[in-house]
């Protein structure tokens, strides 16, 4: 089974292919998508959507995994990654994808055991569980590979 993760985002977006064989996750495809500020919103929101239907249509996973958002202070900047966020929903149900979404504890929980845990305890704990042939250079990628540890951690009948 392959699953379609994500870690939402507006400038910059982490997503993973992840399939699961008989015996282990394997990292297929993980890169950090980033749109330009100097692109009007509209047309940032389509290329978003393109890449998702890109990768699905590529990949063909049979569900996607997506953090929700979570949000402290900035409200502009959550309402963009909303939208973002609401792009990439839709994509996948179009595409007859299931979703599954999961809050940022559960995550944690899910690859590190502990529900506060930092980014540098994630990083260590998705290198740990598994293997990644390519650099990272930024954490939205290591969360999408996070993200779809988890939904196989909580999906038991794949």
């Amino acid at each position: 089974m392959k699953v379609i993760a994500i870690d939402p985002g507006y400038e910059r977006m982490g997503v993973a292919i992840i399939e699961k064989t008989s015996r282990e996750e394997v990292l297929l495809f993980s890169e950090c998508f980033k749109t330009s500020s100097k692109i009007f919103h509209a047309e940032r929101l389509k290329l978003i959507g393109k890449e998702i239907e890109s990768l699905i249509k590529k990949y063909k996973p049979e569900a996607m995994a997506i953090e929700t958002l979570f949000f402290k202070n900035n409200q502009k900047t959550a309402m963009l990654v909303a939208e973002a966020r609401g792009v990439m929903l839709y994509v996948a149900s179009a595409l007859g994808v299931s979703v599954k979404e999961f809050s940022p504890m559960a995550i944690k929980i899910a690859v590190t055991g502990y529900g506060n845990s930092d980014k540098e305890q994630v990083t260590y704990m998705v290198e740990k569980l598994i293997k990644i042939k390519t650099k990272i250079k930024y954490d939205d990628e290591y969360d999408a590979i996070a993200v779809g540890l988890t939904y196989f951690a909580s999906v038991k009948n794949y």
